[in-house]
């Protein structure tokens, strides 16, 4: 059974890839430039606040280095994000990144009880654990490649009470990817890396199909606000039922704008599991007539660190090669400075 996927919702567009994407929307407007424009490589390294040569030799392919007002920009992404979802009622958390197989068998990233991480693209870490009792432990770890699993698990083989849900919590982590399904695709840059920082959002509720959609709107609406208070020009896509992974009932992307590419890349990613992830990761609630049913389980992606940071950079260059900082993010950045400018 625990290969069996979702149903979908009857809303999701049938399709087989992700061309059959559905675009649902497009807000902002996409800047026009009346000089030569530079890509986030060539703005990182003029600025000197991105450094792929030594991330290369450092850490290897795809390794990079934020540097002085790199650096500041990334974490006050990540601060602003954080302080959003807070106000609207999120409850924050750091989780862990290094999780037993179950947290990932249990979201779903590894199909079977194997914990097979060559097939599920997941980095599985050496074990050099040591039990309570001394005792040198046999059990797999792995890195998670989103806060998703960690977050969810957290409340793995426990009932709650109705009264309690929903739960709504945003997490922060660094999160790794192997990409092995990716060789050869965006090898230039930091779009695509092995290692990157997150803020997710997860919800746990009652189990009303209805009520979760909804859910799962307001969740898209979180990142949609989030994107346009940044200024990025952005579009959303209903993801078609052959784009989704198995426990999917019902998901969206969400894609900036990037100069560079003439085209939009994702930056988000917003999805409702309904029951599936809580069926293997055996959460529970009692309802009010005192039947046990399984929670709603539903996941965002509020910011991920590269890919915004990659927008950032390509839609707000100026002619004199400097880059402006979105207004919302000032204040995270020390001395409140509105602007990077080349350093040669």
């Amino acid at each position: 059974m625990v290969k069996v996927p979702n149903i979908i919702s009857g809303d999701t567009p049938i399709g087989k890839s992700d061309e059959d994407n559905v675009e649902i929307e497009r807000n902002g407007e996409i800047p026009k430039f009346d000089f030569e424009i530079k890509d986030h490589v060539q703005l990182g390294k003029d600025l000197d606040i991105l450094d792929l040569e030594k991330g290369t030799k450092v850490a290897g392919f795809r390794g990079y280095y934020m540097k002085n007002e790199g650096a500041s920009l990334m974490m006050a992404l990540m601060m602003y994000a954080m302080n959003k979802l807070i106000e609207k009622g999120y409850s924050p958390m750091i989780p862990p990144t290094l999780v037993k197989g179950s947290a990932l068998f249990g979201t779903g990233y590894f199909k079977g009880k194997e914990y097979d991480s060559s097939v599920d693209e997941v980095y599985e870490v050496a074990s050099g654990d040591k039990e309570a009792d001394g005792k040198s432990s046999k059990e797999k770890k792995f890195l998670v490649g989103t806060a998703e699993p960690s977050l969810l698990a957290y409340y793995s083989d426990e009932v709650l009470k109705e009264e309690q849900l929903p739960i709504k919590i945003v997490g922060y982590s660094q999160c790794y990817r192997s990409e092995i399904g990716s060789y050869g695709k965006d090898t230039k840059g930091f779009y695509r890396v092995h290692e990157f920082m997150k803020v997710e959002q997860v919800v746990l509720m009652a189990a009303n199909e209805e009520e979760s959609i909804k859910m799962h709107d307001d969740m898209l609406e979180i990142s949609k606000e989030v994107h346009a208070e940044l200024g990025l020009p952005y579009r959303v896509l209903k993801i078609c039922s052959g784009d989704m992974s198995a426990g999917k009932f019902r998901a969206y992307d969400i894609e900036a704008w990037m100069p560079s590419r003439d085209n939009f890349g994702e930056t988000g990613s917003a999805s409702n599991f309904l029951d599936w992830q809580a069926r293997r990761l055996n959460v529970k609630y009692v309802d009010k007539n005192g039947d046990k049913k399984h929670v709603y389980m539903l996941n965002n992606t509020v910011l991920p660190s590269p890919r915004p940071f990659i927008a950032i950079l390509e839609n707000f260059q100026q002619a004199d090669g400097s880059v402006l900082i979105p207004e919302v993010l000032r204040k995270y950045m020390p001395g409140g400075v509105g602007k990077i400018t080349p350093k040669v």
